[in-house]
């Protein structure tokens, strides 16, 4: 059974990274950070995540996960989330049971070639048509199929009926748009197949999804590799802007 640290290995942890590894693999599913006893506050969570799954597993076997500080005596949180960005995209989400990539990991992470030349050199673009523009920045990677792609803009999302007003979907990276999507059909979230993502999960109250296609090649053109930035307001928590419906 693993114990409490002590107050006072804690304070000389200061801010830390750490990794849960497999015992039966030895490899890691789970990248956090934190400081004090944050480290250990998995094993007594409860819900239905990948890596609660995994701990539930462990433990009907008779085992537990083991515990590795891969850095701490960090002297702040900015670096311990640097370092766990850093280190999610290294393992890569596949991997772990991580839901989603670490934080800021456009600057601070790793990246393609291409697509940080892309990022840093996009040109802003108006939108002259009626949108949707959705931030999908937990959901992307730089290596997503384009059915991935596609499935992670779709859904799910907290709409009124303005959506209906939209004819196409950008999905949005970090304030670059990656793709655009003509709207067909609105659905209740979780309603309708994908096959890059568990549709049961995403069903939620309230919340909606689009089945669509991929936008014709002048539209795709006109904004795809552009910035839209402007268009969100800063510290706005809603993944989602509605312009010209």
């Amino acid at each position: 059974m693993t114990l409490p640290i002590p107050p006072g290995v804690a304070e000389r942890l200061g801010y830390y990274v750490y990794l849960y590894i497999d015992p039966r693999t030895s490899r890691p599913f789970y990248v956090g950070k934190g400081q004090g006893q944050r480290v250990l506050a998995h094993l007594s969570a409860s819900g239905e995540s990948r890596k609660l799954q995994v701990l539930e597993e462990l433990r009907r076997e008779g085992r537990e996960p083991r515990i590795d500080i891969l850095a701490h005596g960090l002297r702040d949180e900015e670096t311990a989330l640097r370092i766990e960005a850093a280190v999610i995209d290294v393992l890569g989400l596949d991997d772990l049971t991580n839901v989603v990539r670490g934080w800021r990991s456009v600057e601070l992470g790793r990246i393609p070639l291409r697509e940080i030349i892309t990022y840093y050199a996009a040109q802003p673009v108006e939108v002259t048509v009626p949108a949707l523009l959705i931030r999908i920045n937990q959901l992307y990677r730089h290596t997503m199929t384009a059915q991935e792609l596609y499935e992670a803009t779709r859904g799910v999302w907290k709409l009124g009926g303005r959506r209906m007003g939209a004819r196409y979907a950008l999905a949005i990276f970090e304030g670059v748009v990656r793709a655009v999507y003509g709207i067909d059909e609105w659905h209740p979230a979780g309603s309708t197949p994908y096959e890059t993502r568990d549709a049961h999960e995403l069903i939620s109250r309230g919340r909606w999804e689009f089945v669509g296609h991929k936008a014709p090649e002048p539209i795709w053109s006109q904004y795809v590799d552009r910035s839209v930035a402007a268009y969100f307001r800063r510290g706005q928590q809603s993944p989602v802007v509605y312009v010209n419906c």
